[in-house]
């Protein structure tokens, strides 16, 4: 665990304790000085920080992540550098993630999907609208409040349609995890809102049935079956759910994105 506790960044956010980590840097939860509100704040990992293109990248998007206000996504407040380390300041969000539910199997009744569909389809409608991709729509991605709201995290991920030229081959790495990818992100193509909507139905799956609709031995060989399999229809894991949800969740899975 980094020894950032106490530390004040951009002179109002002072880090109190570190809660999660990630393939980016870790997640803390401070306080406003200037407001006194309780936020969270994304800090880019040390050994990343020496790399200007990684800077780069925060900054992009964190100012991208700014333009969406959506009740449904954790807001993105704030962002900048201190001595080379890059930050994220970010609304906090108390609940649970999805990844959490699913653990050892569970999943959501069918009866409960739908107001999880319907404000998760609000945000991908909102992102698509001011041409952002979220791109690692994922469980532990999505947070569930006690009052049965949905927040969306990790904004900061997001880039701008129009600022993207990157594929996924080109930067030599996976933007998502691999049973949660879309075949264009699997290809190493551009990706638009439809590659969000492809993991959304990912994730709609492994909500109603407790398992993604691919798995494998490797990140490759999950990869290989979202460009070429076609998953087993979520009703025949389950029996409870009915073929009206079959075909809303296999069609977000469609692997032709037109």
């Amino acid at each position: 665990m980094s020894n950032y506790s106490g530390k004040v960044l951009g002179g109002r956010y002072k880090l109190v304790r570190q809660v999660a980590t990630g393939g980016m840097g870790e997640v803390w939860t401070a306080r406003d000085k200037v407001t006194g509100r309780h936020i969270a704040v994304k800090i880019l990992k040390p050994e990343l920080t020496g790399q200007a293109t990684f800077l780069q990248r925060l900054r992009m998007e964190a100012t991208n992540a700014m333009r969406i206000q959506h009740p449904n996504i954790a807001a993105v407040l704030d962002h900048g550098e201190e001595d080379g380390t890059g930050w994220i300041v970010m609304e906090y969000v108390e609940g649970r993630p999805f990844n959490e539910y699913l653990r050892g199997g569970n999943r959501i009744a069918p009866d409960q999907l739908l107001p999880i569909l319907i404000q998760t389809a609000y945000v991908l409608q909102s992102a698509k609208d001011r041409e952002i991709v979220h791109r690692d729509i994922k469980p532990g991605n999505i947070m569930l409040t006690s009052t049965g709201a949905v927040k969306v995290m990790d904004f900061g991920i997001a880039r701008a349609i129009e600022d993207s030229t990157a594929t996924v081959t080109q930067t030599h790495a996976v933007v998502g995890t691999a049973q949660y990818l879309s075949p264009e992100q699997a290809r190493g193509e551009i990706v638009d809102a439809r590659s969000d909507l492809y993991s959304t139905g990912c994730l709609l799956y492994e909500l109603l049935t407790g398992v993604p609709p691919f798995t494998g031995d490797s990140a490759v060989a999950i990869a290989y079956q979202h460009v070429r399999e076609v998953p087993r229809p979520p009703s025949s894991i389950a029996a409870d759910i009915p073929e009206s949800l079959d075909r809303v969740v296999l069609k977000a899975l469609a692997k032709n994105r037109d």
